[in-house]
């Protein structure tokens, strides 16, 4: 677990270099695009820099903003608290989560945050609603693995930072490519032809492999978590109920998106087939099936 916790410490920091690296191209491939010259190099540095340590710091804000989540009530606030105090003695974290709400009936949860002690849990009124004490306790315990591994950190910062990334290229890719950018002539192309074709290349492709790059983080995460939850309440019977229970749900939650679908504890866009059979995973799926889940729980015991 130690590994794994210093390995998503080490994949934070590389993302977080490889995202500035990206978008300072990008950004320079634009500036010359539209004929700032010598600046450009200068604006692309300071943009990316600016954007990365805001990606940084304001994540998990990004993140709850995103999905609709506001602070949690004081009854719900006790109802938490309550699992929380005999969690937080388990996992030896000192700083207990903040807790929100997303007013939605889909019973399903995530945890986000730079760090354990920037750190929240949030839950839908639907898991509120339909759980039972220890299977409450089976989810809760999960995000808080979440929180402890820091895979929180990771990520919320490859959330905010693909979603910026993509935001970024699909707007400027409608600027360059229906005749936002001025003429090219001689004193435009003053800029290093192998760094603006290295920018275009990212202009193209960052989106793709952002997406990629999601998808790779959150599948393993998911089995650690669910592992480590069962470490922490000595009781595997609660989290495989509480996954039995958020798989079959037929509701959609109202406002999922493909950018934090993956920090969820289950997939929040219910993928059945016509005639009503769930899909199976395949490389574009946010998470493990819940068969696969399941039965790795079931072989730690």
């Amino acid at each position: 677990m130690y590994d794994d916790i210093r390995n998503n410490k080490i994949k934070t920091g590389v993302i977080v270099s490889i995202f500035l690296i990206v978008i300072a191209l990008i950004v320079y491939y634009i500036c010359m695009a539209f004929d700032l010259g010598v600046f450009s190099i200068v604006i692309a540095m300071v943009f990316s820099i600016c954007t990365s340590w805001a990606s940084y710091y304001y994540s998990d804000r990004i993140v709850l903003s995103v999905n609709r989540a506001h602070k949690a009530s004081p009854e719900v606030q006790k109802k938490l608290e309550n699992i929380l105090d005999g969690l937080m003695i388990s996992s030896g974290l000192e700083d207990r989560p903040r807790l929100y709400v997303v007013d939605d009936p889909q019973p399903n949860a995530f945890a986000t945050g730079r760090n354990p002690k920037n750190s929240v849990i949030c839950v839908t009124t639907g898991l509120l609603n339909k759980l039972d004490y220890y299977e409450l306790e089976g989810v809760i315990a999960h995000e808080l693995s979440h929180i402890k591994n820091y895979d929180i950190r990771l990520s919320a910062v490859v959330t905010v930072m693909v979603g910026f990334m993509v935001m970024l290229t699909d707007f400027f890719s409608r600027i360059l490519f229906w005749g936002g950018a001025r003429d090219n002539d001689s004193d435009s192309r003053g800029g290093n032809p192998i760094l603006m074709l290295i920018g275009l290349v990212c202009l193209i492709l960052a989106p793709i492999f952002g997406k990629l790059m999601q998808l790779a983080l959150s599948r393993r995460r998911e089995y650690l978590a669910d592992a480590s939850a069962v470490e922490l309440t000595r009781n595997p019977d609660g989290l495989i109920s509480a996954l039995q229970k958020l798989d079959s749900d037929s509701n959609q939650l109202k406002y999922a998106n493909n950018s934090t679908a993956h920090m969820y504890i289950v997939n929040p866009f219910k993928s059945n087939t016509k005639d009503g059979k769930k899909k199976k995973t395949s490389l574009f799926s946010t998470h493990p099936s819940i068969d696969d889940r399941i039965e790795a729980i079931r072989n730690l015991k």
